[in-house]
């Protein structure tokens, strides 16, 4: 989960002033988490206090986390439509298909031993906000990703399982899709760009520089490729260590409480 809140932190200064640069500097002093952040560690703190409940019991934990954490930080940076959603005291989905929904998954894509667990969990952690199809797609294609990365499968077979069920085009490279990229906040076209810098990419920080080098989206689509290239590669300590400091007190909680819960609850995915 670390490596998607890092994606995010180091994306964060380049979001509204995109570089191309590959050697752009990594982390400035005012590189924070952004809304992807919070909602990354709201989905890990609402699937921990909703373990082995059924789904109606997942989704309100969910919403309620979600709720708590976005009021906790209002400046976020949160679309319009979901701000608006934070606030309300009925709190309904509006069938988005915003990345909104694959930002946050990476925690699911963590706790589950199978696949299709993996994917039920993802499709509640979406639809409580992105009930569209493609929403929901978007954030099952993040999940999955991890869980099998996490599993121990190669590239290939990532690659190949993310576009025959998910019709996602990943045979394009980012040197193709660079020249002509803009600011997409949709599924259909961060989550897709985010995959690619991980297949891409030779090692963590490669994937996050890939990823923010793009443009666009640039916190959004290092988060979900940072997700992904954590359980591939693993993690740098000296970059887990960078983003607990940029973390306050509360959400290091949340981090902590997660590795725990993982470590407890959690084991080696069924790739069977």
């Amino acid at each position: 989960m670390l490596g998607a809140i890092f994606g995010d932190i180091v994306g964060s200064v380049y979001e509204f002033h995109n570089t191309h640069d590959y050697d752009f500097v990594l982390l400035r002093y005012y590189s924070g988490p952004t809304d992807d952040s919070y909602m990354t560690l709201a989905v890990a703190k609402a699937l921990m206090e909703s373990w082995g409940k059924d789904d109606e019991v997942i989704r309100t934990c969910l919403v309620e986390e979600m709720q708590r954490i976005g009021r906790m930080y209002p400046d976020a940076g949160y679309g319009g439509m979901f701000y608006g959603w934070l606030r309300s005291t009925d709190p309904e989905p509006y069938n988005s298909f915003g990345n909104g929904s694959a930002m946050r998954v990476s925690p699911a894509g963590w706790l589950y031993q199978t696949l299709e667990d993996t994917l039920h969990a993802t499709k509640l952690t979406a639809e409580v906000t992105h009930n569209h199809p493609e929403g929901i797609k978007g954030a099952q294609a993040v999940a999955a990703a991890i869980f099998l990365a996490r599993g121990g499968a190669g590239k290939d077979q990532i690659r190949k399982y993310i576009e025959k069920t998910f019709g996602y085009d990943l045979g394009r490279t980012l040197k193709d899709i660079r020249p002509t990229y803009k600011f997409y906040a949709i599924c259909q076209k961060s989550v897709p760009e985010a995959i690619i810098a991980f297949l891409e990419g030779k090692d963590y920080e490669d994937v996050i520089r890939r990823a923010v080098s793009l443009g666009g989206d640039s916190d959004t689509i290092a988060c979900m490729a940072g997700a992904i290239a954590e359980a591939y590669f693993g993690m740098p300590e000296e970059y887990r260590q960078e983003t607990m400091k940029r973390l306050d007190q509360p959400m290091r909680k949340i981090v902590t409480e997660f590795r725990e819960f993982y470590h407890k609850n959690s084991r080696k995915p069924d790739l069977s």
